[in-house]
């Protein structure tokens, strides 16, 4: 089921500064949003949104949406939608979106919030719809199976400078690695949802789990990783995405509350990457991901990833706003550290080489003020974090993560 749709257990977190707990609440169907859809959309002033776009709003950036389809007629994406590609086989084209999923998703990143839509964070940027299947439009249509691995190419085929894929596979093959790693020789920055089983099976999702891609985990408005997000290796930066609305369905008719989870999550992390990009348009893939995740909220050393958390929780403002952040050098991932043009690492994320409760090290006023680690129910240790946003405390996070399965939305 895609995130924030269908039956979901959400875990609210009623948090202060320094002592935090968890409430868990259980959240039935969900039910269509209150008419200022943007509103809910709590993460911009979180995140600086208004201030960033003062600055730049994403222009010059495309970005490739792997999904379900883009619906181009939605009020708040009429003239953000290129022309792409569809590799289902399946009747229709990459603008009929079968699920809603994907509209959800270019709406995230690029949406101009017209007609009470939802506003993109980066609302000059443009989305190239990439459609491939998930598994329930696999059944229905009997298509092929291995239409992730053509997804992926086809975007490192476009235009994009960012591949967002929302979408995850249990498993592992070879032809879809080949495929990201071709995207990375063309320069592309690819992002995606490590998962929503971080408080059960807790799986590798792919491609987040491949060393050239930047996986992205949950938080919510506290700034707490969320106690499904997925925890197996794959996390490289955490993004908000809980309580993030999103289209009920493919009818188009309302959107519905509920958690984003790493869906939306990857979606916000990939309009923050267009943010920044814009800003040093000279700049490549790995100097963008380099300031990232130089400028990620965390109160332990630099260059260690959090299990949970991997590099921290984006914060776009710290470059946009500040000017801060290390582009480095252009040619060298900071995912494997090689040369993006040399031979390919291994076929997993390497070890991370930070604890399961990372050390303090003097957090510096732009740096997270607190961090605890706390449990869920289901005894899953998580991290908790706190940003410091100049004098004041502001809380960035992200998600509450729906369960993914086999080729679901991340």
């Amino acid at each position: 089921m895609t995130a924030g749709m269908g039956r979901a257990h959400r875990r609210v977190l009623g948090a202060l500064a320094v002592a935090a707990s968890w409430s868990v609440v259980l959240v039935g169907v969900a039910q269509p949003a209150a008419a200022d859809t943007q509103s809910k959309q709590w993460y911009l002033s979180a995140m600086q949104a208004e201030e960033m776009w003062e600055v730049t709003t994403g222009e010059g950036i495309k970005v490739a949406v792997v999904d379900t389809g883009v619906n181009s007629s939605t009020p708040s994406l009429r003239g953000q939608v290129l022309k792409g590609v569809d590799v289902t086989g399946a009747p229709g084209d990459e603008t009929d979106d079968y699920r809603g999923h994907g509209t959800t998703m270019a709406e995230l990143i690029a949406g101009t919030g017209k007609g009470g839509g939802l506003k993109g964070l980066a609302p000059g940027a443009e989305i190239i719809p990439v459609r491939m299947s998930d598994v329930g439009f696999m059944s229905k249509r009997r298509t092929v199976i291995g239409d992730m691995k053509k997804a992926i190419r086809a975007a490192a085929d476009s235009d994009a400078q960012i591949i967002s894929v929302s979408m995850a596979d249990d498993f592992s093959q070879l032809e879809t690695h080949e495929a990201v790693k071709y995207a990375e020789g063309k320069g592309k920055l690819v992002i995606a949802g490590v998962g929503n089983g971080g408080n059960k099976e807790n799986r590798k999702q792919y491609p987040a789990s491949y060393p050239e891609v930047v996986g992205v985990a949950s938080a919510d408005r506290q700034g707490k990783v969320s106690y499904y997000s997925q925890h197996s290796g794959s996390v490289d930066v955490a993004s908000p995405g809980s309580d993030v609305p999103g289209w009920c369905d493919n009818s188009f008719k309302s959107y519905c509350d509920g958690d984003g989870g790493t869906s939306a999550a990857t979606a916000i992390a990939s309009a923050s990457a267009a943010l920044v990009w814009s800003l040093h348009p000279d700049w490549t893939a790995n100097q963008v991901l380099n300031v990232l995740f130089d400028t990620a909220g965390r109160d332990w050393k630099d260059g260690e990833r959090s299990k949970y958390l991997g590099h921290g929780l984006i914060r776009p403002s710290m470059n946009v706003l500040k000017g801060k952040g290390e582009p480095g050098d252009p040619d060298i991932s900071p995912l494997t550290k090689e040369r993006t043009t040399g031979p390919a690492g291994s076929s997993e994320k390497p070890a991370d080489p930070a604890s399961e409760q990372p050390a303090k090290n003097g957090a510096e006023a732009d740096k997270p003020v607190a961090a605890e680690e706390t449990k869920s129910s289901g005894d899953e240790s998580q991290l908790g974090l706190i940003l410091g946003v100049a004098a004041v405390v502001v809380v960035l996070g992200g998600v509450a993560y729906a369960v993914v399965r086999r080729r679901k939305a991340a």
